[in-house]
């Protein structure tokens, strides 16, 4: 299965001082995974498989359950092309 990008925004339903803290505890679950990402201003890009990075991010729902949210939006995109994509070549260019 080729590598691509899964980029992900989780929207906790907590109080208002609490949202930075929640949503830092999913982008921890990003980390503890060990693909590799980008954390941007409102959302996480992931590279890997589709099924590892669905799952990640069912983890990272979970953990905003696990502090307190009462419900939690969220929103995926998927990047797919069959001979894998890259969160590098998207940005590269950027980055000179």
């Amino acid at each position: 299965m080729p590598k691509i990008n899964v980029s992900f925004q989780v929207i906790p339903k907590v109080s208002d001082e609490d949202t930075y803290r929640v949503v830092d505890l999913a982008i921890d679950v990003v980390k503890k995974s060990g693909v590799k990402f980008e954390v941007g201003p409102m959302e996480t890009t992931m590279e890997g498989e589709l099924d590892q990075l669905l799952e990640i991010v069912k983890q990272a729902q979970q953990a905003c359950v696990d502090a307190g949210a009462e419900r939690v939006m969220t929103i995926i995109k998927i990047d797919y092309h069959p001979k894998g994509v890259t969160i590098e070549e998207k940005i590269e260019k950027y980055r000179r």
